[in-house]
């Protein structure tokens, strides 16, 4: 079974755009992981500094490769991260039907 992610991050004032350069290359990056079936950002429409991220991997072990990565940790750690107010994430796992 896939392991699904909806990752939340609020992004501090001022710092919208530095998220958003990051969240390129990161999402970029992560598409090519061989784990990783599908990496979407998106906004809310209402508040533009929530970024949610919606993401998919086809098992537990890609996702941990996925949060060791190299370009996870330069880019997402060391680079966005600490532009946030906020980051939540919610683990999920599919269902075969």
């Amino acid at each position: 079974m896939a392991l699904v992610v909806n990752a939340v991050w609020t992004v501090k004032p001022g710092s919208l755009d530095l998220v958003l350069e990051a969240l390129s290359e990161l999402a970029k990056a992560s598409r090519a992981e061989p784990g990783c079936l599908y990496y979407m950002p998106y906004r809310d429409i209402a508040t533009a500094d929530v970024i949610r991220i919606f993401e998919v991997y086809a098992d537990e072990d890609a996702y941990r490769a996925h949060g060791q990565s190299p370009h996870f940790r330069t880019i997402a750690l060391a680079r966005a991260v600490p532009q946030l107010e906020k980051r939540e994430r919610a683990i999920f796992e599919t269902i075969d039907v």
